[in-house]
Protein backbone atom coordinates (compact mmCIF):
# COMPACT_ATOMS: atom_id res chain seq x y z
CA UNK A 1 0.00 0.00 0.00
CA UNK A 2 2.84 2.47 0.88
CA UNK A 3 4.14 1.82 -2.56
CA UNK A 4 1.29 2.26 -4.27
CA UNK A 5 0.89 5.73 -2.30
CA UNK A 6 4.48 6.54 -2.98
CA UNK A 7 3.63 5.68 -6.64
CA UNK A 8 0.64 7.77 -7.27
CA UNK A 9 1.95 11.06 -5.31
CA UNK A 10 5.02 10.87 -7.68
CA UNK A 11 2.51 10.95 -10.64
CA UNK A 12 0.67 13.45 -9.46
CA UNK A 13 4.00 15.39 -8.81
CA UNK A 14 5.39 14.65 -12.91
CA UNK A 15 1.65 16.16 -13.92
CA UNK A 16 1.94 19.28 -11.96
CA UNK A 17 5.20 19.74 -13.07
CA UNK A 18 4.59 19.29 -17.17
CA UNK A 19 1.51 21.64 -16.63
CA UNK A 20 3.83 23.99 -14.85
CA UNK A 21 6.36 23.73 -17.64
CA UNK A 22 3.48 23.58 -20.65
CA UNK A 23 4.57 19.91 -21.37
CA UNK A 24 2.06 17.18 -22.14
CA UNK A 25 2.88 13.58 -21.47
CA UNK A 26 0.24 11.99 -23.22
CA UNK A 27 -2.24 9.33 -20.73
CA UNK A 28 1.01 9.84 -18.57
CA UNK A 29 3.55 8.01 -20.51
CA UNK A 30 5.65 6.95 -17.27
CA UNK A 31 2.48 4.59 -16.04
CA UNK A 32 4.75 1.94 -15.58
CA UNK A 33 4.32 -1.71 -15.43
CA UNK A 34 3.40 -3.35 -12.02
CA UNK A 35 4.71 -6.49 -13.06
CA UNK A 36 7.23 -7.97 -15.80
CA UNK A 37 7.28 -11.44 -16.94
CA UNK A 38 10.43 -12.76 -19.22
CA UNK A 39 11.08 -15.52 -20.58
CA UNK A 40 12.00 -18.18 -23.78
CA UNK A 41 10.75 -20.60 -25.82
CA UNK A 42 12.58 -22.79 -28.86
CA UNK A 43 11.86 -25.34 -31.00
CA UNK A 44 10.90 -28.12 -27.95
CA UNK A 45 7.79 -25.69 -27.37
CA UNK A 46 6.04 -26.30 -30.38
CA UNK A 47 2.35 -26.90 -30.21
CA UNK A 48 2.37 -26.63 -26.12
CA UNK A 49 0.72 -24.40 -23.99
CA UNK A 50 2.86 -22.53 -21.10
CA UNK A 51 1.11 -20.76 -18.10
CA UNK A 52 3.14 -16.98 -17.07
CA UNK A 53 1.93 -17.11 -12.97
CA UNK A 54 1.45 -13.58 -11.12
CA UNK A 55 0.20 -12.86 -7.69
CA UNK A 56 -2.93 -9.84 -7.83
CA UNK A 57 -3.32 -8.01 -4.85
CA UNK A 58 -6.45 -7.41 -3.02
CA UNK A 59 -7.95 -3.91 -4.16
CA UNK A 60 -6.82 -4.68 -7.29
CA UNK A 61 -10.28 -4.11 -9.93
CA UNK A 62 -8.41 -4.29 -13.42
CA UNK A 63 -5.90 -6.53 -15.11
CA UNK A 64 -3.72 -5.16 -18.41
CA UNK A 65 -1.88 -7.26 -20.07
CA UNK A 66 1.08 -6.41 -23.21
CA UNK A 67 2.74 -8.98 -24.37
CA UNK A 68 5.76 -9.02 -27.04
CA UNK A 69 7.99 -11.75 -28.58
CA UNK A 70 10.82 -11.71 -30.94
CA UNK A 71 10.85 -14.16 -34.37
CA UNK A 72 7.46 -13.13 -35.80
CA UNK A 73 8.40 -11.75 -39.01
CA UNK A 74 11.21 -12.87 -39.14
CA UNK A 75 10.86 -17.05 -38.12
CA UNK A 76 7.10 -16.79 -38.26
CA UNK A 77 6.88 -17.33 -34.73
CA UNK A 78 3.35 -17.56 -33.19
CA UNK A 79 2.31 -16.96 -29.97
CA UNK A 80 -1.23 -16.81 -28.88
CA UNK A 81 -2.57 -15.12 -25.44
CA UNK A 82 -5.16 -15.80 -22.94
CA UNK A 83 -6.12 -15.41 -19.31
CA UNK A 84 -6.51 -17.98 -16.15
CA UNK A 85 -7.97 -16.50 -13.52
CA UNK A 86 -8.61 -18.33 -9.59
CA UNK A 87 -11.98 -19.31 -10.71
CA UNK A 88 -11.05 -20.61 -14.62
CA UNK A 89 -10.48 -19.03 -17.86
CA UNK A 90 -10.96 -15.61 -18.54
CA UNK A 91 -10.55 -15.28 -22.42
CA UNK A 92 -8.07 -16.45 -25.26
CA UNK A 93 -7.07 -14.15 -27.69
CA UNK A 94 -5.19 -16.20 -29.75
CA UNK A 95 -2.64 -14.23 -31.72
CA UNK A 96 -5.13 -11.36 -32.42
CA UNK A 97 -3.96 -8.94 -29.64
CA UNK A 98 -0.76 -7.96 -27.91
CA UNK A 99 -2.78 -5.59 -25.13
CA UNK A 100 -5.85 -6.99 -23.74
CA UNK A 101 -8.05 -5.67 -20.19
CA UNK A 102 -10.46 -7.61 -17.88
CA UNK A 103 -12.46 -5.51 -15.17
CA UNK A 104 -15.74 -5.39 -13.53
CA UNK A 105 -16.76 -3.09 -16.25
CA UNK A 106 -15.61 -4.25 -19.36
CA UNK A 107 -12.69 -6.64 -20.98
CA UNK A 108 -10.84 -6.21 -24.24
CA UNK A 109 -13.22 -8.50 -26.87
CA UNK A 110 -12.15 -12.08 -26.38
CA UNK A 111 -12.10 -11.68 -22.25
CA UNK A 112 -15.14 -11.78 -20.28
CA UNK A 113 -15.81 -9.11 -17.67
CA UNK A 114 -16.83 -9.55 -13.86
CA UNK A 115 -14.49 -9.49 -10.61
CA UNK A 116 -10.84 -9.44 -10.35
CA UNK A 117 -10.42 -11.92 -7.81
CA UNK A 118 -6.93 -11.59 -5.80
CA UNK A 119 -4.51 -14.60 -5.88
CA UNK A 120 -2.85 -16.34 -8.31
CA UNK A 121 -3.36 -15.38 -12.12
CA UNK A 122 -1.73 -16.71 -15.10
CA UNK A 123 -1.33 -15.00 -18.89
CA UNK A 124 -1.70 -18.57 -20.58
CA UNK A 125 0.86 -19.11 -23.70
CA UNK A 126 -0.26 -21.02 -26.75
CA UNK A 127 2.53 -22.08 -29.30
CA UNK A 128 0.85 -23.06 -32.70
CA UNK A 129 4.28 -22.63 -34.69
CA UNK A 130 7.83 -22.26 -33.76
CA UNK A 131 10.39 -24.39 -35.90
CA UNK A 132 12.62 -26.60 -34.87
CA UNK A 133 15.56 -24.58 -34.40
CA UNK A 134 14.12 -21.06 -33.36
CA UNK A 135 14.62 -19.35 -30.36
CA UNK A 136 12.11 -16.59 -29.09
CA UNK A 137 12.20 -13.91 -26.21
CA UNK A 138 9.08 -12.63 -24.87
CA UNK A 139 8.04 -9.60 -22.44
CA UNK A 140 4.51 -9.74 -20.40
CA UNK A 141 4.00 -6.24 -19.14
CA UNK A 142 0.80 -6.36 -16.61
CA UNK A 143 -0.55 -3.50 -14.84
CA UNK A 144 -2.99 -3.42 -11.66
CA UNK A 145 -5.76 -1.10 -11.81
CA UNK A 146 -7.77 0.27 -9.43
CA UNK A 147 -11.37 2.02 -8.66
CA UNK A 148 -10.09 5.22 -8.49
CA UNK A 149 -8.13 5.51 -11.70
CA UNK A 150 -9.28 7.87 -14.43
CA UNK A 151 -10.59 6.02 -17.24
CA UNK A 152 -7.43 6.33 -19.75
CA UNK A 153 -5.25 4.48 -17.19
CA UNK A 154 -3.17 2.46 -17.55
CA UNK A 155 -1.70 4.44 -20.79
CA UNK A 156 -0.98 1.24 -23.13
CA UNK A 157 -5.12 0.96 -23.34
CA UNK A 158 -5.86 4.63 -24.22
CA UNK A 159 -3.05 6.22 -26.98
CA UNK A 160 -3.63 9.55 -28.23
CA UNK A 161 -5.64 9.24 -31.16
CA UNK A 162 -3.81 12.37 -32.52
CA UNK A 163 -0.62 13.89 -30.55
CA UNK A 164 -0.85 17.60 -31.47
CA UNK A 165 -2.25 20.64 -29.82
CA UNK A 166 -5.32 22.27 -32.06
CA UNK A 167 -9.05 22.91 -31.76
CA UNK A 168 -10.69 19.39 -31.42
CA UNK A 169 -15.05 19.10 -32.23
CA UNK A 170 -17.17 16.71 -30.25
CA UNK A 171 -20.23 16.63 -28.81
CA UNK A 172 -20.25 15.90 -24.87
CA UNK A 173 -24.14 14.87 -24.27
CA UNK A 174 -25.93 11.76 -25.58
CA UNK A 175 -27.63 8.36 -24.92
CA UNK A 176 -27.66 4.46 -26.20
CA UNK A 177 -29.91 1.27 -25.62
CA UNK A 178 -27.30 1.60 -22.14
CA UNK A 179 -30.02 4.21 -20.66
CA UNK A 180 -33.11 5.72 -22.85
CA UNK A 181 -31.42 6.03 -26.35
CA UNK A 182 -33.60 4.60 -28.91
CA UNK A 183 -34.08 4.03 -32.71
CA UNK A 184 -36.48 2.04 -35.12
CA UNK A 185 -35.01 -1.36 -35.24
CA UNK A 186 -35.55 -3.22 -39.17
CA UNK A 187 -39.07 -3.69 -38.87
CA UNK A 188 -39.67 -0.27 -38.05
CA UNK A 189 -40.63 -0.35 -34.11
CA UNK A 190 -38.99 2.03 -31.75
CA UNK A 191 -36.55 -0.31 -29.90
CA UNK A 192 -33.17 0.48 -27.54
CA UNK A 193 -30.51 1.94 -30.29
CA UNK A 194 -27.31 -0.19 -30.23
CA UNK A 195 -24.12 2.26 -29.24
CA UNK A 196 -22.78 1.39 -32.50
CA UNK A 197 -25.07 3.73 -34.18
CA UNK A 198 -24.62 6.62 -32.02
CA UNK A 199 -20.57 6.77 -32.65
CA UNK A 200 -21.54 5.82 -36.39
CA UNK A 201 -23.69 9.17 -36.04
CA UNK A 202 -20.32 10.98 -34.53
CA UNK A 203 -18.02 9.23 -37.28
CA UNK A 204 -20.16 10.72 -40.44
CA UNK A 205 -20.61 14.21 -38.70
CA UNK A 206 -16.70 14.47 -38.50
CA UNK A 207 -16.38 14.72 -35.14
CA UNK A 208 -13.15 14.13 -33.18
CA UNK A 209 -14.80 13.45 -30.01
CA UNK A 210 -17.83 11.80 -28.23
CA UNK A 211 -18.75 11.22 -24.56
CA UNK A 212 -21.55 8.28 -23.85
CA UNK A 213 -23.37 9.65 -20.81
CA UNK A 214 -25.97 6.91 -20.61
CA UNK A 215 -27.94 7.35 -17.10
CA UNK A 216 -26.50 6.42 -14.11
CA UNK A 217 -24.41 3.65 -15.59
CA UNK A 218 -21.21 2.69 -17.04
CA UNK A 219 -21.94 -0.23 -18.78
CA UNK A 220 -21.47 1.09 -22.20
CA UNK A 221 -17.80 1.30 -21.49
CA UNK A 222 -17.45 -2.43 -22.52
CA UNK A 223 -18.78 -1.58 -25.81
CA UNK A 224 -16.83 1.35 -26.32
CA UNK A 225 -14.36 -0.44 -25.80
CA UNK A 226 -14.55 -3.08 -28.59
CA UNK A 227 -15.45 0.09 -30.52
CA UNK A 228 -12.47 2.07 -30.43
CA UNK A 229 -9.96 0.32 -32.40
CA UNK A 230 -12.19 0.39 -35.19
CA UNK A 231 -13.26 4.31 -34.41
CA UNK A 232 -9.22 5.26 -34.83
CA UNK A 233 -10.24 9.23 -35.75
CA UNK A 234 -13.00 9.31 -32.86
CA UNK A 235 -12.08 9.55 -29.40
CA UNK A 236 -14.48 7.88 -27.24
CA UNK A 237 -14.33 8.68 -23.91
CA UNK A 238 -16.67 7.23 -21.11
CA UNK A 239 -19.31 9.23 -19.36
CA UNK A 240 -22.43 9.00 -17.26
CA UNK A 241 -25.38 11.54 -16.95
CA UNK A 242 -25.86 11.41 -13.17
CA UNK A 243 -29.48 11.64 -13.14
CA UNK A 244 -31.39 12.63 -9.71
CA UNK A 245 -34.31 14.38 -8.65
CA UNK A 246 -32.43 17.72 -8.28
CA UNK A 247 -30.69 18.29 -11.18
CA UNK A 248 -28.67 16.35 -14.03
CA UNK A 249 -24.73 16.55 -14.15
CA UNK A 250 -22.44 14.78 -16.46
CA UNK A 251 -19.85 12.58 -15.17
CA UNK A 252 -16.49 12.01 -17.36
CA UNK A 253 -13.74 10.24 -18.03
CA UNK A 254 -14.21 7.49 -14.94
CA UNK A 255 -15.58 4.86 -14.57
CA UNK A 256 -16.06 4.19 -11.12
CA UNK A 257 -18.94 3.24 -8.92
CA UNK A 258 -20.60 6.41 -8.05
CA UNK A 259 -23.87 6.10 -5.37
CA UNK A 260 -26.44 8.85 -7.42
CA UNK A 261 -29.00 8.70 -4.81
CA UNK A 262 -29.18 12.26 -3.83
CA UNK A 263 -31.76 12.21 -1.18
CA UNK A 264 -30.57 9.45 -0.11
CA UNK A 265 -29.53 8.10 3.48
CA UNK A 266 -25.95 7.74 2.27
CA UNK A 267 -26.34 10.32 -0.37
CA UNK A 268 -27.97 13.11 1.77
CA UNK A 269 -27.14 16.21 -1.06
CA UNK A 270 -25.54 16.99 -4.09
CA UNK A 271 -22.42 18.10 -1.80
CA UNK A 272 -21.83 14.77 -0.66
CA UNK A 273 -21.86 13.75 -4.31
CA UNK A 274 -19.07 16.09 -5.24
CA UNK A 275 -17.04 15.42 -2.63
CA UNK A 276 -17.47 11.47 -3.60
CA UNK A 277 -16.80 12.14 -7.27
CA UNK A 278 -13.72 14.57 -6.59
CA UNK A 279 -11.20 12.09 -5.64
CA UNK A 280 -11.63 10.12 -9.24
CA UNK A 281 -9.94 12.34 -11.89
CA UNK A 282 -13.21 13.19 -13.72
CA UNK A 283 -14.48 16.17 -15.02
CA UNK A 284 -18.27 17.30 -13.83
CA UNK A 285 -20.95 19.65 -15.68
CA UNK A 286 -24.27 20.38 -14.94
CA UNK A 287 -26.86 20.09 -17.36
CA UNK A 288 -29.81 21.68 -19.23
CA UNK A 289 -29.82 23.60 -15.47
CA UNK A 290 -32.83 25.69 -16.08
CA UNK A 291 -35.28 23.33 -17.72
CA UNK A 292 -38.10 22.84 -15.67
CA UNK A 293 -38.49 19.96 -13.53
CA UNK A 294 -41.63 17.66 -13.19
CA UNK A 295 -43.79 14.74 -15.20
CA UNK A 296 -42.23 15.55 -18.36
CA UNK A 297 -38.73 15.74 -17.15
CA UNK A 298 -38.41 14.72 -13.82
CA UNK A 299 -35.26 16.63 -11.88
CA UNK A 300 -34.01 18.23 -15.61
CA UNK A 301 -33.94 21.28 -13.89
CA UNK A 302 -31.24 22.07 -11.60
CA UNK A 303 -32.79 22.40 -7.88
CA UNK A 304 -30.07 21.45 -5.49
CA UNK A 305 -30.60 22.29 -2.01
CA UNK A 306 -29.08 22.65 -0.10
CA UNK A 307 -27.10 24.82 -2.81
CA UNK A 308 -24.21 22.78 -4.54
CA UNK A 309 -20.85 23.71 -3.82
CA UNK A 310 -20.04 25.12 -7.52
CA UNK A 311 -16.29 25.34 -6.33
CA UNK A 312 -16.32 21.66 -6.94
CA UNK A 313 -18.16 22.00 -10.59
CA UNK A 314 -16.12 22.35 -13.46
CA UNK A 315 -18.23 22.86 -16.33
CA UNK A 316 -21.54 23.56 -17.15
CA UNK A 317 -23.64 22.80 -19.97
CA UNK A 318 -25.21 26.35 -21.55
CA UNK A 319 -26.48 24.43 -24.93
CA UNK A 320 -28.36 21.98 -24.84
CA UNK A 321 -29.19 20.70 -28.28
CA UNK A 322 -31.38 23.32 -30.19
CA UNK A 323 -31.84 25.69 -27.11
CA UNK A 324 -29.21 28.27 -27.88
CA UNK A 325 -30.82 31.84 -27.75
CA UNK A 326 -33.99 30.64 -25.94
CA UNK A 327 -35.45 30.98 -22.66
CA UNK A 328 -34.29 27.48 -21.90
CA UNK A 329 -30.68 28.22 -22.55
CA UNK A 330 -28.37 28.25 -19.14
CA UNK A 331 -25.97 31.28 -19.98
CA UNK A 332 -27.93 33.10 -17.47
CA UNK A 333 -27.01 30.40 -15.09
CA UNK A 334 -23.70 30.16 -16.43
CA UNK A 335 -22.82 33.66 -16.05
CA UNK A 336 -24.67 33.94 -12.35
CA UNK A 337 -21.87 31.84 -11.67
CA UNK A 338 -19.29 33.74 -13.31
CA UNK A 339 -20.39 36.57 -11.11
CA UNK A 340 -20.09 34.59 -8.13
CA UNK A 341 -16.31 34.44 -9.24
CA UNK A 342 -16.89 30.50 -10.06
CA UNK A 343 -15.10 30.05 -13.11
CA UNK A 344 -17.41 27.22 -14.88
CA UNK A 345 -16.16 26.42 -18.29
CA UNK A 346 -19.38 26.74 -20.76
CA UNK A 347 -20.00 23.65 -23.08
CA UNK A 348 -22.46 22.24 -25.15
CA UNK A 349 -24.41 18.76 -25.67
CA UNK A 350 -27.17 17.35 -28.57
CA UNK A 351 -28.71 15.94 -25.78
CA UNK A 352 -28.94 12.80 -28.56
CA UNK A 353 -31.62 10.06 -27.84
CA UNK A 354 -31.79 8.36 -31.26
CA UNK A 355 -28.79 8.11 -33.03
CA UNK A 356 -28.46 9.23 -36.37
CA UNK A 357 -32.10 8.77 -37.29
CA UNK A 358 -34.83 11.17 -37.68
CA UNK A 359 -35.34 14.12 -35.04
CA UNK A 360 -37.88 16.96 -35.53
CA UNK A 361 -36.38 20.24 -36.18
CA UNK A 362 -32.72 18.75 -36.14
CA UNK A 363 -32.32 16.74 -39.49
CA UNK A 364 -31.35 13.61 -39.84
CA UNK A 365 -28.26 13.46 -37.69
CA UNK A 366 -28.70 15.43 -34.21
CA UNK A 367 -25.08 14.53 -33.15
CA UNK A 368 -22.60 17.31 -32.59
CA UNK A 369 -25.37 19.99 -32.59
CA UNK A 370 -24.40 21.64 -30.95
CA UNK A 371 -20.21 20.77 -30.92
CA UNK A 372 -18.16 22.05 -28.55
CA UNK A 373 -15.14 22.43 -29.64
CA UNK A 374 -11.79 22.43 -27.37
CA UNK A 375 -8.16 23.50 -27.55
CA UNK A 376 -6.35 20.15 -26.57
CA UNK A 377 -2.57 19.41 -26.40
CA UNK A 378 -3.76 15.86 -28.21
CA UNK A 379 -6.69 13.74 -29.11
CA UNK A 380 -6.79 12.14 -25.63
CA UNK A 381 -9.08 11.77 -22.43
CA UNK A 382 -7.23 13.11 -20.35
CA UNK A 383 -5.95 16.45 -22.69
CA UNK A 384 -9.50 16.60 -24.30
CA UNK A 385 -10.62 16.92 -20.39
CA UNK A 386 -8.14 19.14 -19.95
CA UNK A 387 -8.55 21.34 -22.10
CA UNK A 388 -11.98 21.53 -20.83
CA UNK A 389 -11.10 22.29 -17.39
CA UNK A 390 -8.45 25.00 -18.75
CA UNK A 391 -11.71 26.92 -20.55
CA UNK A 392 -10.29 27.56 -24.18
CA UNK A 393 -13.68 26.69 -25.23
CA UNK A 394 -16.20 27.89 -27.94
CA UNK A 395 -19.71 26.37 -28.82
CA UNK A 396 -20.27 25.83 -32.43
CA UNK A 397 -24.26 26.33 -31.67
CA UNK A 398 -25.25 24.48 -35.21
CA UNK A 399 -22.55 21.69 -35.38
CA UNK A 400 -20.75 22.93 -38.10
CA UNK A 401 -17.32 21.39 -39.61
CA UNK A 402 -15.18 24.40 -39.34
CA UNK A 403 -16.57 27.02 -37.93
CA UNK A 404 -13.75 29.04 -35.42
CA UNK A 405 -13.58 31.41 -32.66
CA UNK A 406 -10.56 32.47 -31.37
CA UNK A 407 -10.07 35.36 -28.46
CA UNK A 408 -7.15 36.36 -26.77
CA UNK A 409 -5.76 39.33 -24.81
CA UNK A 410 -2.46 41.06 -24.13
CA UNK A 411 -1.39 43.79 -21.23
CA UNK A 412 1.88 44.16 -20.56
CA UNK A 413 3.94 40.74 -21.23
CA UNK A 414 0.90 38.92 -20.17
CA UNK A 415 -1.37 36.69 -22.90
CA UNK A 416 -4.28 35.08 -22.19
CA UNK A 417 -6.47 32.68 -24.49
CA UNK A 418 -10.19 31.71 -23.57
CA UNK A 419 -10.60 30.72 -19.73
CA UNK A 420 -7.13 32.60 -19.29
CA UNK A 421 -6.72 35.43 -16.88
CA UNK A 422 -5.36 38.83 -17.07
CA UNK A 423 -4.32 41.22 -14.12
CA UNK A 424 -4.06 44.66 -15.22
CA UNK A 425 -4.44 47.68 -12.68
CA UNK A 426 -7.05 50.71 -12.71
CA UNK A 427 -6.49 52.65 -16.29
CA UNK A 428 -4.55 49.82 -18.15
CA UNK A 429 -5.40 48.98 -21.41
CA UNK A 430 -5.74 45.62 -22.46
CA UNK A 431 -5.69 44.61 -26.24
CA UNK A 432 -8.17 42.11 -27.62
CA UNK A 433 -7.61 40.27 -30.38
CA UNK A 434 -10.99 38.15 -32.15
CA UNK A 435 -10.40 35.31 -35.32
CA UNK A 436 -13.62 34.59 -36.63
CA UNK A 437 -13.34 31.72 -39.66
CA UNK A 438 -15.95 30.16 -42.09
CA UNK A 439 -18.93 32.60 -40.62
CA UNK A 440 -19.33 34.91 -43.41
CA UNK A 441 -22.36 37.71 -43.18
CA UNK A 442 -22.32 37.49 -39.41
CA UNK A 443 -22.02 39.83 -36.54
CA UNK A 444 -19.42 39.45 -33.55
CA UNK A 445 -20.95 40.48 -29.91
CA UNK A 446 -18.38 41.55 -27.24
CA UNK A 447 -20.08 40.97 -23.48
CA UNK A 448 -18.87 41.95 -20.36
CA UNK A 449 -19.82 40.78 -17.05
CA UNK A 450 -22.66 39.41 -18.86
CA UNK A 451 -23.85 42.75 -21.06
CA UNK A 452 -24.02 43.37 -24.36
CA UNK A 453 -21.70 46.38 -25.15
CA UNK A 454 -22.97 47.25 -28.71
CA UNK A 455 -19.94 49.96 -29.31
CA UNK A 456 -18.08 47.05 -29.85
CA UNK A 457 -19.97 45.00 -32.05
CA UNK A 458 -18.40 43.83 -35.45
CA UNK A 459 -19.58 42.63 -39.13
CA UNK A 460 -17.97 39.68 -40.10
CA UNK A 461 -18.03 39.78 -44.24
CA UNK A 462 -15.40 37.51 -45.15
CA UNK A 463 -14.71 33.62 -44.23
CA UNK A 464 -11.66 34.89 -42.30
CA UNK A 465 -11.53 37.83 -40.19
CA UNK A 466 -9.42 39.65 -37.71
CA UNK A 467 -10.71 42.15 -35.56
CA UNK A 468 -9.28 44.33 -32.50
CA UNK A 469 -10.86 46.00 -29.52
CA UNK A 470 -9.40 48.11 -26.37
CA UNK A 471 -10.72 47.90 -23.06
CA UNK A 472 -9.42 49.89 -19.93
CA UNK A 473 -9.32 48.12 -16.71
CA UNK A 474 -10.98 49.72 -13.62
CA UNK A 475 -8.48 47.19 -11.34
CA UNK A 476 -11.62 44.97 -10.75
CA UNK A 477 -12.93 41.47 -11.33
CA UNK A 478 -14.22 41.28 -14.78
CA UNK A 479 -14.90 38.72 -17.18
CA UNK A 480 -15.08 39.51 -21.02
CA UNK A 481 -16.42 36.69 -23.97
CA UNK A 482 -17.57 36.80 -27.45
CA UNK A 483 -20.51 36.03 -29.70
CA UNK A 484 -20.93 35.47 -32.95
CA UNK A 485 -24.62 35.68 -34.30
CA UNK A 486 -26.21 35.30 -37.73
CA UNK A 487 -28.10 38.13 -39.45
CA UNK A 488 -31.78 37.27 -37.75
CA UNK A 489 -29.84 37.53 -34.17
CA UNK A 490 -29.64 33.97 -33.61
CA UNK A 491 -26.27 32.70 -31.48
CA UNK A 492 -23.87 30.84 -33.89
CA UNK A 493 -20.83 30.69 -31.70
CA UNK A 494 -20.49 30.97 -27.83
CA UNK A 495 -17.21 31.82 -26.56
CA UNK A 496 -15.90 31.14 -22.84
CA UNK A 497 -14.69 34.59 -21.30
CA UNK A 498 -11.28 35.96 -20.55
CA UNK A 499 -11.21 36.71 -17.21
CA UNK A 500 -9.66 40.26 -15.91
CA UNK A 501 -8.16 40.69 -12.42
CA UNK A 502 -9.80 37.08 -10.87
CA UNK A 503 -7.96 34.69 -9.11
CA UNK A 504 -5.72 32.19 -11.27
CA UNK A 505 -7.44 28.84 -10.07
CA UNK A 506 -9.37 27.06 -11.94
CA UNK A 507 -12.26 24.70 -10.85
Amino acid sequence: MKNRIAYRLAIAALAICALLLGIVFPAFANDAPDRVLHGTLDGKDNHTYRTLPFDVPAGTTRITVQFEYTGHDEEHTTIDLGLLGPDGLRGWSGGSKHVFTVAATDATPSYLPGPIHPGLWKVLLGVPNIRATSHSTYQAKIWFGHADDPAWLPAVLHPPLRNEPGWYRGDLHMHTTHSDGSCKSQSGQKVPCPLFFTVQGAAERDLDFIAITDHNTVSHANAMLELQPYFDRLLLIPGREVTTFSGHANLFGTTAPVDFRVGSKDVPDWNALLHAIAPLGGLISINHAIRPSGEPCMGCGWTADPPADMHLIQAIEIVNGGDAGTPYSAVPFWEQQLAKGIRLTGIGGSDNHNAFQDAPGIGSNPTGIPTTVVHAQALSMPAILDGVRAGEVFIDVQGSRDRLLEFTGRVDAQVAAMGGTLQAPSGRTIDFDVHVAHAADTGMQVFVDGKHRPEYDVTIADADQRRSFRWAADGQPHWLRIEVHDVAGKPLLIGNPIYVNFAQAHN
